[in-house]
C-alpha cells in the first residue's frame, strides 16, 4: 500500500506536468518554483514537475532539470517526473528526482502519437530505465512507476480490450517498475469499468498495483475515484485547478482537480495531509505565472461548507 502513518490516501499533484505542458504559453520558471513551493506547503505528499522531453515537442517542459534540482530541495515531498525513454530517465535522475513516471499506453495508435515507439519498445524502454536504476549507486535509488495510458479507451482506436491492459501490466511489472496505474487518459472511464479493472490489476501483480489518473472530460473524474477506491486503491493524480490534458489525444481535457479530490477523500474521513485552505491559496500562484489562464474547481467556488473538520481532526475528536 501506498500510504504512510499519518495519511490513508496520498494525492499526487500533476498540475506542474501535465497541466503546463498542456498550455501554449510557458510559465517562467521562478514562478514554477513558487507555485510548487506553495503546493508543497499545503502538505501534498507527491508532485509531479516536470517531463524530460525534447524542448522542441513541449517547449514548455525546457526547464525540467532546473525545476527539479529546485523542487528536491522542499522537504516532507516526493518529487517526481515524466520521462518517455531511457534518455530521460537518465537526465531525470542526474537531476535528482526521486522517482520518475513513464508513460505506457495500451493504445497502440496513441503510443506512436505520444512518444513514438509500440507498446511493446515502451515496455522495453521500461526494462532499460529499470536496469539503469539497479546499477545506481546511490544507496536510496529513484523509483520507477508507470502509467499505463488509455487504459480505459482512446480517442483514436476507441475501445481497449482489458485483457490486453492487464497483459501489458504483466509485462511491465516483470521489466522491474515498481509500480504500475491505470490512466484514463482521454476520460473514458466509468465507474463500474474502473473497479473491475483496478481489481483485476491488483489480483494479477499484487502490491505493485499503483494509482489512478483521472480525468474528467466527460464529468465522471470523481465518481470514477470513489470506484477505485472500493477497489483498495491508495494513490490518485489530480491537477490544480484543472489544468490538463494529453496533447496527443485529441479532446482529452482537464484532469480531476486536485482541490476538490481532497475535499472529496477528507469529507469521506480518509486522511490526505493537505491543509485544503493552503491548498486553494497556492491557486494565486498559477494566476500570477499565468495571468488569465482558466481554473475550475467546486469546491474553490463554493468554499468549505460551515463547520467543516478535516479528517485528521475528526478521528483525533473519537480517539
Amino acid at each position: 500500500m501506498n500510504t504512510q502513518d499519518d495519511i490513508d490516501i496520498i494525492v499526487s499533484e500533476v498540475g506542474p506536468r501535465d497541466g503546463l505542458q498542456s498550455i501554449q504559453r510557458s510559465m517562467p520558471t521562478p514562478m514554477k518554483h513558487r507555485w510548487i513551493a506553495a503546493l508543497a506547503h499545503s502538505g501534498l505528499r507527491e508532485i509531479e514537475v516536470g517531463s524530460f522531453v525534447s524542448p522542441k515537442r513541449l517547449p514548455q517542459m525546457a526547464d525540467a532539470a532546473e525545476v527539479v534540482g529546485e523542487a528536491v530541495k522542499l522537504s516532507g515531498v516526493t518529487i517526481l517526473a515524466l520521462v518517455p525513454n531511457l534518455k530521460g530517465a537518465e537526465r531525470a535522475f542526474a537531476a535528482g528526482a526521486r522517482k520518475v513516471t513513464v508513460p505506457v499506453s495500451a493504445s497502440r495508435a496513441h503510443s506512436i502519437k505520444n512518444i513514438g515507439k509500440t507498446p511493446e519498445e515502451a515496455v522495453a524502454e521500461v526494462k532499460a530505465i529499470c536496469a539503469m536504476r539497479d546499477a545506481d549507486p546511490r544507496q536510496v535509488r529513484p523509483g520507477v512507476e508507470v502509467g499505463i495510458s488509455t487504459a480505459f479507451g482512446c480517442t483514436m482506436e476507441g475501445p481497449i480490450s482489458e485483457d490486453w491492459v492487464i497483459a501489458l501490466a504483466e509485462r511491465l511489472a516483470e521489466a522491474g517498475a515498481d509500480s504500475i496505474g491505470l490512466s484514463d487518459t482521454t476520460g473514458y472511464a466509468n465507474p463500474a469499468q474502473v473497479k473491475r479493472l483496478f481489481r483485476r490489476l491488483r489480483r494479477t501483480i499484487g502490491e505493485k498495483a499503483g494509482g489512478g489518473h483521472f480525468h474528467n472530460t466527460r464529468g465522471q473524474g470523481l465518481a470514477n475515484v470513489v470506484a477505485a477506491l472500493e477497489a483498495d486503491v491508495t494513490t490518485f493524480d489530480s491537477s490544480q485547478g484543472g489544468l490538463g490534458g494529453c496533447p496527443y489525444a485529441p479532446g482529452a481535457s482537464g484532469n480531476i482537480v486536485t482541490e476538490d479530490l481532497v475535499f472529496l477523500l477528507e469529507s469521506m474521513g480518509l486522511r490526505t495531509g493537505v491543509d485544503i485552505e493552503r491548498l486553494i491559496a497556492a491557486r494565486g500562484e498559477i494566476a500570477a505565472g499565468l495571468p488569465g489562464e482558466t481554473l475550475y474547481g467546486h469546491l474553490p467556488d463554493a468554499g468549505l461548507p460551515k463547520g467543516f473538520l478535516p479528517a485528521a481532526s475528526r478521528k483525533r475528536s473519537l480517539a
